[in-house]
């Protein structure tokens, strides 16, 4: 009776230990079938595009010039202030948010107000930058009638009215798009290191203290050392990465008078080549890929291994440190109320007639519904909607069938094999879109999809691919051999033990699907440098309205407030995946 049991556990034993194929993993020819959707779509639209990115940065019409671009590149006026700002964003910006999302997280932890707060803080990661940026632009407004900070400051600021500080004017402009961003993804980094402080075991504390450690023991070796320090450079890369992409928040933010003393790489690279590939314009994205790969080579060094590890099956430790004090939790509880006056300035202002809020601030004049009625009565305000909301669908479903299925054979890989391929998804994660755009848009040429709907679908799957096969493979590659042992006895063929991986990684899937959508909903520059001239994402309709900030705030800031419902409820409703898949055996 117990022989059958006993041989088939020897047998499922054996086909789970190295990495090796077995009756459920896919053959020589399966594997290659698996693997070529994702091969052709980096190959084609990532890969061949920074090489001829390169290619050109160096010659001029196949002649080698050698570093004669690159000079040139510099020569203009401001390219060197602009790279010194693209430093700051890749390195103060992620530094300053990381720092404020551990002492709020830290703050925020075992209150009765936390969870309100971290809700609070995260929900302006699901907004778009373009609407980020319109809230900042409302909050800023330098006319007094208009402007609640420039109003504030005329009140209390000691000199005459004509000294106060203009925090879009050249000098603050860079601090000002800075806090916005740093307002926008502060809520990312308390949920990371919220998760990190409550993995953490209370026994390490209190081993520290048992072998006469004291508080500053305590925090480095209980905490730091053994997972926040690994943390650190999980939320410092996200952060760059989101940095590295801050070109929607400056185009439509900066003034058109200051926005030459804000461009940072990504602005001077599209305002020096647009959508071509021209030798100028190729050497400052190759230095821009530089600087953004050699930060996330240094970050990489942290993170060795998936974050946090692996919950133990024994339950979990009651952490027996007290609560914050009251001055943190009155810290927590200010910044929450910080975090929800843009919102507030965007509301308030939309609801307002469109006359009302050009001419007077949100406070003058009675509420009205018709900066909502004007935008809703606008046929391209709903063709936009549509067409976003059908791209936005069909890329997340194209980007995470793509991503599983090349995900499944590279999580078997092991040694230098497995590293290579993480270094090159890690690598192709942050290759600038400007960058390439004229080796892309070539590409779209040869197959006649250049200014097509589905050339910009496929531009953006082949941008979301990288960081989910990067995602899936570690989740895939993390999961218990009890689960692969169970899932390769539940499926006859490799594609039901797929099914039955991804249904064991359904938060790291539900993650990828949800910012996936968001990301395309949310995005302009890829709509900027591919879109078809028939359509008009919804991050290219708002930034048409912005051009005319003034005279259109109200019916932007209405259009702002109905763009952003639908990113928030999916972030909201999903926040807890969102940590959980990305973080928890995702990331390494």
């Amino acid at each position: 009776m117990s022989r059958p049991p006993v041989l088939g556990e020897l047998v499922v034993l054996d086909d789970v230990g190295r990495p090796r194929r077995g009756r459920a993993y896919p053959a020589a020819g399966g594997t290659s079938a698996l693997l070529l959707p994702a091969v052709l779509l980096l190959g084609s639209l990532l890969l061949w595009p920074v090489l001829r990115t390169l290619h050109a940065s160096v010659t001029t019409d196949g002649r080698w010039v050698g570093t004669t671009h690159f000079r040139d590149a510099f020569a203009t006026p401001g390219a060197g202030a602009a790279v010194g700002r693209t430093l700051l964003w890749a390195v103060l910006v992620p530094a300053v948010v990381t720092t404020l999302g551990y002492l709020l997280a830290t703050a925020s932890r075992r209150t009765a107000e936390g969870g309100l707060v971290r809700l609070i803080l995260v929900l302006p990661i699901a907004l778009p930058l373009v609407v980020t940026a319109v809230t900042f632009r409302l909050l800023l407004d330098p006319a007094p009638t208009r402007g609640l900070v420039a109003r504030v400051l005329g009140a209390v600021w000691p000199g005459p009215v004509d000294t106060v500080p203009l925090p879009l004017g050249p000098g603050l402009v860079t601090v000002s798009l800075m806090a916005a961003f740093v307002w926008a993804w502060v809520g990312l980094a308390v949920v990371m290191f919220r998760a990190a402080l409550e993995a953490v075991p209370p026994s390490l504390a209190d081993a520290v203290r048992a072998f006469g450690g004291n508080r500053r023991d305590v925090l480095w070796d209980a905490q730091w050392r053994p997972l926040l320090l690994r943390t650190v450079a999980v939320v410092f890369a996200l952060v760059a990465i989101g940095a590295n992409r801050s070109f929607d928040l400056i185009l439509t933010m900066a003034p058109g008078s200051v926005r030459d003393e804000a461009a940072v790489l990504a602005v001077r690279v599209w305002q020096t080549s647009g959508g071509t590939t021209t030798g100028p314009g190729a050497a400052l994205g190759v230095i821009w890929l530089a600087a953004v790969a050699a930060g996330m080579s240094v970050a990489a060094l942290f993170i060795r291994q998936a974050w946090p590890p692996p919950r133990p099956a024994d339950p979990p430790e009651v952490d027996p440190t007290h609560p914050p004090s009251r001055r943190l939790r009155l810290v927590t509880a200010g910044a929450a109320i910080v975090w929800l006056v843009p919102l507030g300035v965007l509301v308030a202002t939309s609801l307002h007639a469109p006359v009302d809020a050009a001419a007077h601030g949100w406070w003058s004049t009675p509420p009205s519904l018709d900066s909502y009625a004007s935008v809703l009565t606008d046929p391209d305000l709903w063709r936009s909607l549509l067409f976003t909301l059908l791209l936005s669908t069909g890329v997340t479903v194209a980007v995470l069938g793509v991503a599983l299925l090349a995900a499944y054979p590279l999580a078997w890989l092991t040694g230098p094999p497995a590293q290579l391929t993480g270094v090159f998804l890690t690598a192709a994660v942050v290759v600038p879109v400007q960058m390439i755009a004229g080796p892309v848009n070539e590409v779209l040429g040869a197959v006649y999809s250049s200014g097509t709907t589905h050339g910009l679908a496929l531009v953006h799957v082949a941008l979301g691919v990288p960081f989910a096969v990067l995602v899936l493979r570690n989740a895939f590659a993390d999961l218990p051999a009890e689960q692969v042992r169970a899932a390769r006895l539940g499926g006859r063929h490799w594609w039901g033990t797929l099914r039955e991986l991804a249904r064991h990684n359904r938060s790291a899937v539900v993650a990828l699907g949800v910012l996936q959508f968001v990301g395309v909903w949310n995005d302009l520059v890829v709509g900027l440098l591919f879109n078809a001239a028939e359509t008009a994402p919804l991050g290219m309709f708002l930034y048409g309205q912005a051009r005319h900030f003034v005279a259109n705030s109200g019916v932007l800031a209405a259009g702002s407030v109905l763009a952003s419902i639908l990113p928030v409820l999916l972030v909201v409703a999903a926040r807890r995946h969102l940590v959980t898949g990305l973080v928890s055996r995702g990331i390494r």
